[in-house]
């Protein structure tokens, strides 16, 4: 009982987290916006146009698409789902991290649910989610780290900062990034789970099991990260990679509307770090504030205003609302849905 009364507060604490960080990021972004050129922020935006807009939003689907295969290479041989399921279930899990007021992981969880429609079971989809996110955490980082040595190469006292810093940053992700690897594949994390599970079914008053439950979130990561299935997993990486780097793409449409010429490695630096700035703000949904922030700190070192800036961010929004309104609608017709969606399919063992 006294497990349950402390666990109340924290997770009462944790809901209120990303509440808290969506009215801090707006009070940001407000702030941005109000002390500077509004009338400029405005005229930059107008510049893009329709045609312009309509192409940052199909280069996005195009990133998201990429994304969904990804995640479908993760599981391939290892389920007999096909790549749609992933894809649709992609645009949901964007749309849910960056419309609705959750951390930028909220999207995730989600996902792997919905996944559970197609006949995966729920550790195998727990175990694709969390596989796919340290492949594109990796990739991120591989990505940022181009752009820092693409930033390295230009002049002045403040790039050569933010390289540096950038830097150190990475050094300790990476450390992170590896240790959360080893312990995936550690026996230790499979201990931590029986204790996990061990706990909760104290708490829960739960029965114990009759042998025949599922097998845990480890066997199911131990399935997916096999030793035979390590093209799959480098399909799934250089999906991410290209989907990373096509991302520059939105800037350099906005950049080229509003008149402003700059190089392909220029705009690789901006999206780069621009990304890694809203990643670093995880808990602040869809980096609202961070993202605009980071765009008027990067965009200085090639000489674009702060008011261009913003309406750059401002750009990369538009396809927040165009595909995240309807991959929201299509969350809920799956919910409603839940009985007459694909039958489930035999879950093939690993390789």
């Amino acid at each position: 009982m006294s497990a349950r009364v402390m666990a109340g507060p924290g997770r009462a604490l944790l809901r209120r987290l990303p509440l808290a960080g969506t009215v801090l990021g707006i009070g940001l972004a407000l702030w941005l916006i109000s002390t500077n050129d509004v009338a400029a922020i405005g005229a930059a935006f107008g510049r893009i146009g329709f045609l312009g807009l309509a192409a940052v939003v199909l280069v996005r689907v195009a990133v998201i698409l990429l994304c969904g295969l990804a995640w479908a290479r993760v599981l391939q041989g290892v389920v007999t789902v096909g790549s749609a399921p992933f894809v649709i279930l992609r645009f949901v899990r964007e749309g849910i991290n960056v419309l609705l007021p959750v951390a930028s992981v909220g999207g995730e969880f989600v996902g792997g649910r919905l996944l559970t429609f197609w006949g995966v079971t729920g550790t195998l989809a727990a175990a694709s989610v969390l596989a796919d996110m340290l492949i594109q955490v990796a990739t991120e980082m591989t990505f940022v780290v181009m752009g820092v040595l693409l930033l390295q190469k230009l002049e002045g006292e403040q790039a050569a900062s933010l390289a540096g810093w950038t830097l150190e940053v990475l050094a300790v992700a990476a450390v992170l990034l590896a240790a959360f690897f080893a312990l995936q594949r550690s026996g230790a994390a499979r201990r931590i789970e029986r204790r996990v599970v061990s706990w909760g079914r104290q708490v829960s008053a739960a029965p114990a099991s009759d042998g025949c439950a599922e097998p845990g979130v480890q066997a199911a990561l131990d399935a997916v990260w096999a030793r035979g299935r390590r093209l799959d997993l480098a399909k799934a990486f250089l999906l991410h990679l290209a989907a990373w780097c096509l991302g520059a793409a939105e800037i350099w449409i906005a950049l080229a509307c509003i008149g402003i010429e700059i190089s392909v490695s220029d705009v690789i630096v901006l999206e780069s770090l621009s990304q890694a700035i809203k990643s670093a703000a995880f808990p602040v949904p869809s980096g609202l504030g961070v993202q605009e922030g980071g765009f008027v700190l990067i965009g200085a070192l090639f000489g674009i205003d702060a008011g261009t800036a913003i309406a750059l961010s401002l750009v990369k929004r538009v396809p927040d609302v165009v595909l995240g309104l309807p991959s929201l609608i299509a969350w809920q017709v799956l919910e409603a849905r839940r009985a007459t969606v694909l039958p489930p399919t035999p879950i093939a063992g690993p390789r």
